[in-house]
């Protein structure tokens, strides 16, 4: 079990809530999972699974967790322990 937290980014916020309530509470319960079971082996895991993925160009240093249809980019910030939402999209606009 980690000691993480979740963070959203103001945008990131907004966007979850103009979904509609079936997918906000859809992702908000699979990232409440994710961050019960988040650590490096998890992480690996779920990267072998292409649920996770590091991103390169615009995005270098963000990560994407795939959740169905939706894509959440998010950054890790190992110092303050917090996994920092910046993106929630369905797959055709996450990028």
């Amino acid at each position: 079990m980690s000691e993480y937290s979740l963070q959203f980014h103001p945008a990131a916020k907004k966007e979850l809530d103009k979904l509609d309530n079936q997918a906000k509470v859809f992702i908000v319960n699979s990232l409440s999972l994710f961050i019960e079971e988040y650590d490096v082996h998890y992480e690996a895991e779920m990267m072998k699974k292409s649920k996770i993925k590091k991103l390169q160009g615009e995005w270098n240093g963000f990560y994407r967790l795939r959740f169905r249809d939706y894509r959440v980019i998010y950054e890790k910030i190992n110092d303050m322990l917090v996994i920092h939402i910046i993106r929630i999209a369905h797959r055709k606009e996450a990028y």
